[in-house]
């Protein structure tokens, strides 16, 4: 049992964490990146010209910041918009609180984090206008914001990562309990060693 409980956490962790991480930034392949805040000169958009052969169209932010900044779901770091012949045909909001940070640099304490900007899952060829924008969050250091897209990006289902969570608890919770109750084999030199005189001794009488 113990073996059955430990392949459910396994599989959980892969459902739950894995499947997502890479659907979400090795999935398709990369139309470009772009520079939309440098710290000193703010923020600008871009434009970039996208065709209906590249959809669906993963939108990703790499923030770029000077030490640990204090991430909640309360609080939006930043906005970004995508607009093309004068409709919107993106729009969401950054916190960055799922990100898994990574050093820019081991000397300079810098940190990158990667938040999806959501998926363009109908797009017609012509131009399109990126506009990245700062939130409502304080206190947050930013050296550099880039952005990324990624043409023919799979999409994940939203219930695979719900159902990896769960099996990773109850993987967990299993294997805990099956360790219990497998307990330890009593060993056999633990055993008082058997008298060699009187009865049952086995020598000669």
């Amino acid at each position: 049992m113990r073996f059955f409980f430990l392949l459910m956490l396994l599989a959980g962790a892969v459902l739950g964490i894995g499947y997502p991480f890479v659907i979400q930034n090795f999935s398709g392949k990369e139309i470009g990146s772009w520079r939309v805040y440098e710290r000193g000169s703010g923020f600008h958009p871009i434009e970039t010209k996208l065709s209906a052969a590249d959809v669906p169209v993963r939108v990703l932010v790499d923030m770029t910041s000077i030490g640990a900044p204090r991430l909640t779901n309360e609080r939006t770091v930043l906005t970004i918009t995508a607009a093309t012949g004068g409709r919107t045909v993106l729009a969401e909001t950054l916190n960055f609180v799922d990100a898994a940070p990574r050093a820019d640099s081991p000397q300079s304490g810098e940190r990158v984090y990667r938040d999806d900007g959501g998926v363009i899952s109908d797009a017609s060829d012509g131009p399109y206008v990126f506009t990245v924008g700062p939130g409502d969050a304080e206190g947050i250091e930013m050296k550099s914001v880039d952005l990324i897209l990624r043409a023919g990006a799979a999409s994940y289902d939203e219930r695979a990562q719900p159902l990896g969570f769960a099996l990773m608890g109850i993987g967990f919770i299993g294997f805990v309990l099956a360790l219990r109750r497998g307990g330890h084999p009593p060993n056999p030199n633990s055993q008082p060693p058997r008298s060699r005189w009187g009865r049952g001794a086995g020598g000669r009488s």
